[in-house]
This record gives C-alpha cells, sequence and structure tokens, in this order.
C-alpha cells in the first residue's frame, strides 16, 4: 500500500511513531494551500486596452507579484509597485523576468520605507484612465506596510498607536477600524485615487470571516465603520492621539469612502487564499493518512492562552472519554488570538513570543501532561509576533522536561515569554518566511 501523502504529493510522516514530525507535515500541507501561485489564475482579467498597473501591500505581496508575472501574457505590459515585509522577499524563479517593483518595510510597526512606498504608489494613480486597469495584491501585514498617516499625524504618532493597538487586546477588526480611519490610503482610499481606471483586488485572507474591508485595512474596497466606532475603540483601550486628529474624527472630517459610494462601481474582489482552505488541505491530508480530522472554526478569536485552555479542554474529552470526538484524530482551527500585555513589573525582563506561543502556554499548562495528546500551533506567515519561530510544539511530556530544566509555565505566561520556554525545550517551529499568510493554524493530535 502506498505511503499517504499531502496535497503536494509528498509523504506524510506516521502519525502514531512520528506525531511531532506528522504535526508539522501538516503545517507545510497547509502553507503550501495558501500558495498565490494556486489560487490566483482563476481571478485574473483580461489585459486591457490601456495599461496595466499592479499596487499591493502585506507579507505574501513577493510572492503574489510573481505569480503575477509568471501568469500574466509575457506579450501584455505589465508594470507597479508592492510592498512586503523585511525579510518576506521569496527568491525569484530561474528565467522569471522582474516586471514589478518590490520593496521591503517594517511590520508589525510601521517605518519610514512604508510611508514612502505608499507615497509612491498613490504618485503613480496618477493620470489613469478608463481604458486603464489596476490590480492590486493586498494580504495580511498590508496595514503596517502600506502607512500614510492622516493630516496632522506624524509617522511617530502612527508607530505610537500601531504599538497600543497591539498590545491592547484590540481585534483585528477593531484595530483595523482605527488604522483605517488615520490613513491617507487605507479604508478604500487608494480604491478612490485608482479612478476612474477598474481596479481588480486579489487577495489573501488572513482574518476571521475573510472580509476584505478588514484585510489590510482594505485599502481599495468601502469601509462600513464611522470614526464614531474608531473614536470608541479608542476610548475603549485607552488610546490617545493627538487633539487635532481626535478632533477631526470627532468632526467626521477623516471619515472613509463607503459601500455606495459610485467610484467602487465596476470593481471587483477575489480571494486567492483562505484559512479554511488551509485547513480543509491539512485535513484532506490527515484523512488520506487513515486519521480522522474535524475542524473547529477558521474564525476563532479571543486571548491566546484562554483559547489554548479551551482547546486543552476539549483535547481531554476526547482522550479520556471518547467524547465528542472518537480517538485517534486530530483537531484543526484558525482564526486570529490576541496577547493582552499588561504593564510589566518593575526590573522585569520584556517576554519574547506571539500569539501561537502563548496558546501553546494556555493548552501545556492546562493538559497538565495527559498522554496522548500531541499539538502544534504556529502562524501561516512563519513569524509569531516578532520572533523568528513560526509558532511551538506541544507534548505529553512538556511539563516533565521544563519542570527538570526549571521552567514553570505560570511564570512564562505571566510575562508573555513562550519563546523563552519552547526554546529551552527544543520545541520551537522554525520555517522562515513562508511568502504567504492565512493567518494562525492549530492542530491537536489525540491517539
Amino acid at each position: 500500500m502506498p505511503a499517504p501523502s499531502d496535497v503536494s504529493g509528498a509523504s506524510l510522516p506516521d502519525f502514531r511513531s512520528q506525531p511531532r514530525a506528522f504535526l508539522q507535515a501538516l503545517f507545510q500541507t497547509a502553507v503550501r494551500s495558501a500558495q498565490p501561485l494556486h489560487g490566483m489564475r482563476a481571478w485574473l482579467p483580461a489585459p486591457p486596452r490601456g495599461r496595466t498597473l499592479v499596487l499591493g501591500a502585506g507579507k505574501a505581496g513577493g510572492s503574489m507579484a510573481q505569480a503575477l508575472e509568471a501568469l500574466w501574457p509575457a506579450d501584455a505590459p505589465l508594470s507597479g509597485l508592492v510592498v512586503t515585509r523585511y525579510g518576506h522577499l521569496p527568491p525569484r524563479p530561474q528565467g522569471l523576468a522582474q516586471r514589478i517593483e518590490v520593496v521591503e518595510a517594517a511590520h508589525p510597526v510601521p517605518d519610514a520605507a512604508g510611508m514612502a512606498a505608499a507615497e509612491r504608489m498613490l504618485g503613480l494613480t496618477a493620470g489613469l484612465t478608463a481604458d486603464d486597469l489596476v490590480l492590486c495584491l493586498i494580504s495580511g501585514g498590508g496595514s503596517s506596510l502600506l502607512t500614510l498617516p492622516a493630516d496632522g499625524l506624524a509617522l511617530e504618532d502612527k508607530q505610537h498607536i500601531n504599538r497600543a493597538l497591539l498590545e491592547s487586546g484590540a481585534s483585528i477588526g477593531e484595530m483595523n477600524c482605527v488604522r483605517k480611519h488615520l490613513s491617507r490610503i487605507k479604508g478604500g482610499r487608494l480604491a478612490a485615487a485608482c479612478a476612474p481606471a477598474r481596479v481588480v483586488t486579489l487577495t489573501i485572507s488572513d482574518v476571521p470571516g475573510d472580509d476584505p474591508s478588514v484585510i489590510a485595512s482594505g485599502p481599495t474596497v468601502p469601509d462600513a465603520t464611522t470614526c464614531a466606532d474608531a473614536l470608541e475603540i479608542l476610548a475603549r483601550y485607552r488610546i490617545d492621539v493627538p487633539l487635532p486628529v481626535r478632533q477631526a474624527l470627532q468632526n467626521g472630517v477623516l471619515e472613509t469612502p463607503k459601500p455606495a459610494d459610485g467610484v467602487f462601481a465596476g470593481h471587483s474582489v477575489h480571494l486567492v487564499a483562505t484559512p479554511w482552505q488551509a485547513l480543509e488541505a491539512a485535513a484532506a491530508a490527515a484523512r488520506g493518512a487513515g486519521l480522522a480530522a474535524y475542524i473547529l472554526s477558521d474564525e476563532i478569536e479571543g486571548e491566546s492562552r484562554d483559547v489554548g485552555r479551551v482547546h486543552a479542554a476539549l483535547a481531554r474529552g476526547v482522550a479520556l472519554r471518547g467524547q465528542p470526538f472518537a480517538r485517534p484524530c486530530v483537531i484543526l482551527s484558525g482564526g486570529e488570538t490576541t496577547v493582552t500585555v499588561g504593564p510589566r513589573r518593575e526590573g522585569a525582563a520584556p517576554g519574547r513570543g506571539g500569539r501561537a506561543g502563548e496558546f501553546c502556554l494556555g493548552l501545556a499548562q492546562a493538559l497538565q501532561g495527559i498522554d496522548g495528546v500531541w499539538a502544534l500551533a504556529a502562524d501561516t506567515d512563519g513569524i509569531d509576533g516578532i520572533e523568528d519561530n513560526a509558532g511551538a510544539l506541544v507534548t505529553p511530556d512538556t511539563l516533565a522536561r521544563a519542570a527538570a530544566a526549571q521552567l514553570r509555565v505560570a511564570d512564562h505566561l505571566d510575562r508573555h515569554d513562550a519563546y523563552g520556554y519552547f526554546e529551552a525545550l527544543g520545541d520551537l517551529v522554525i520555517t522562515g518566511p513562508t511568502h504567504t499568510n492565512v493567518n494562525d493554524f492549530r492542530a491537536l493530535l489525540v491517539l
């Protein structure tokens, strides 16, 4: 009997004898399924009578640009500018001519390079006509990479607000509502600048619900949120903005283009890859290996450690009572959790880690070393927070090995230091940038 394989045809490790390798192979399967070349071809329009301009931003920006260059007719003009995160530019395939400029900038806190790229993009829209086509390549991370502060805001203000939002525990929708209203390019404003050209947006979703207006703060789609919404979010999380900007929000001066705005007439948005597709690919690979696979949801949000504890309760139910699923099985989920960083104790060293690592800390603490449960959580872009790991692994002996190394999971949770905990155990998942981004991936294997 041939060995089971994932969607790429590669053999999967045996889940009983190599559970760690099996989980990592499932993660790689999910990531491969979300590469833009797989899903872009079906949504490409025919070349226009005029010129084709490519604009884009996101962690998958480099790979999306290369996919478009490979798929676009060689004899049809193509040019433009895309911005991606530092270090996320994929190697160029041999023989593929570069027609789209790709530059790099900072994420998750914006920098001057991202602002310069945004300024250049707006400049490239000048002189577009109704005969022209704008292809916008949008993926997660674009909110930080495509930064152009509203009037009255300096880059330093945007950096402060971004950091405060990231540490507040706000959801991605809440963060991007604020970002849209404090920008000259997000929240539909880039599409407005492209008028009267036709705009086709090709996007890779990294948000629960796949709402294009939330992905990268929706630079090319209408925005249903309001200045009042942004003010309420700022107040809820006690985030300060300069007084002139607060007044501009109160007066509606910074309002974004709305769904009824005629500027969006004739525009279209297509999802090239989504979290659900990635989870389905992993589930199909697991089933091909003879293992039952269940997808909980691709829209799970909440505090990372708490989501980990809920997953642990489910895994314990399967391991101890065979409910709600019989073992062996793998339980998959996705979404975007948050890590709320509280005031740091005086003299305390800052923790290192991201959403996936903190999920694993909460999971390990709640599993209490139960036999037969293995887990992996990772960010599909290959970077968990700002560290060099994608995520981490939890094994039945995680807590025992940690105790032998004099590590306490509660201490690391207090410091938000998942990286230090799992690095000491040799349980970090390190892939490097994956050149896509369909959000969190979690897999619990119950044997």
